[in-house]
């Protein structure tokens, strides 16, 4: 614990990007006279949907309100979001920024494009919020291609009345990369599916498996022996040194035929033009994609047309109700910011890691 935070001026916290009012209220309400929120919705994008933080694609300021925006980056101490249009480092633009509350868990690479990875900011981020809709997510995609949902769409389409037998989730094998707040919360479910679940992770002993509530963990070396042990195979890991490119074209070849790829982390972590010959051939029997390499997918993309594949526009994290659980985490923090228990905020980024 360091000394409780003090200065002859409020703490200055300013929102920059889009949150609803009540939720400011929250953050107001905190420490209202050790603080002061700046929080101007006039100069924030619009939103195109619930939990919005970016706006439309292409929506700028004017240049008056981008210098007002600037002029208002300046006075902060604290940031809920990175500006993240700025062309200048979050420290030039805000020479008094201590602290950044991410709406995102997956900062790790932007932080380091920002150039502050040797910085003394403390960067808490939103890890753990999204664990419960991306594994919605993977059983929904799942569900999605084991119960032959395409069949049954098109059959309904046709008025075609035709029995069928499908797959079940109990008994099926399941393989997850990366087993941090999401791969838990998945494992969870995939053991109440029925299903057997082993996990990839730095470490891999019984007693981190037992904290998961999974059956085997095993080590970067067996990678290819799990890929090809899987029916399907859930990617949630950060994108890192470590972990860019991880399922490349030999980690490919190495999965189990027919299994299903459900890939809730980055782009960036799949040799994606090794994933398309894979779904052509039928290697990969299905791919349900949040991310891809290139964002948003582009228009020629063959995964748009790929018939055993499922896009989502990197929203599989985003549900009702977002903003409210990120203001939660704010709310901890500042508190704790305020006293000076920093060693207690969280989630904190790791600079240095990534994540």
């Amino acid at each position: 614990m360091t000394a409780p935070y003090s200065s002859d001026s409020p703490l200055t916290i300013v929102i920059t990007t889009p949150l609803e009012q009540e939720h400011v209220d929250r953050i107001a309400a905190v420490a209202p006279d050790r603080t002061r929120v700046i929080f101007r919705p006039d100069l924030l994008p619009p939103t195109t949907y619930e939990s919005d933080h970016t706006g439309p694609a292409g929506w700028k300021r004017s240049e008056a309100d981008e210098a007002e925006f600037r002029s208002l980056l300046a006075e902060a101490d604290v940031l809920w979001d990175f500006y993240r249009a700025a062309d200048a480092s979050p420290l030039e633009l805000s020479p008094k920024l201590k602290w950044v509350q991410t709406t995102s868990a997956g900062v790790g690479q932007m932080v380091r494009r920002l150039g502050l990875t040797e910085s003394d900011l403390i960067v808490t981020t939103a890890s753990g919020v999204h664990a419960r809709p991306l594994t919605e997510f993977v059983f929904a995609a799942l569900l999605f291609h084991v119960k032959s949902f395409p069949t049954l769409l098109a059959a309904q389409k046709e008025h075609r009345w035709k029995r069928l037998s499908t797959g079940s989730l109990n008994g099926m094998k399941l393989a997850l990369i990366g087993p941090g707040r999401i791969g838990k919360e998945t494992a969870r479910i995939a053991k109440a599916f029925g299903m057997e679940v082993r996990a990839m992770a730095r470490t891999n002993s019984p007693e981190r498996a037992a904290e998961l509530g999974i059956d085997q963990m095993v080590g970067r070396e067996s990678l290819h022996d799990l890929l090809g042990w899987a029916d399907c195979i859930v990617l949630a890991t950060p994108h890192t040194d470590e972990t860019d490119q991880l399922i490349d074209r030999a980690a490919i070849a190495a999965i189990n035929p027919g299994a299903a790829l459900i890939n809730i982390a980055r782009g960036a972590v799949i040799d994606e033009p090794a994933m398309i010959e894979a779904l052509r051939s039928g290697h990969i029997g299905f791919a349900a994609l949040d991310v891809v390499a290139v964002e948003p997918l582009p228009a020629d993309s063959p995964l748009w047309d790929l018939p055993n594949v499922l896009i989502n526009p990197h929203s599989a994290s985003t549900a009702t109700g977002e903003n409210g659980l990120i203001t939660d985490i704010f709310v901890h923090n500042l508190t704790c910011f305020l006293d000076g228990r920093l060693n207690e905020m969280a989630p904190v980024l790791d600079k240095a890691r990534l994540y």
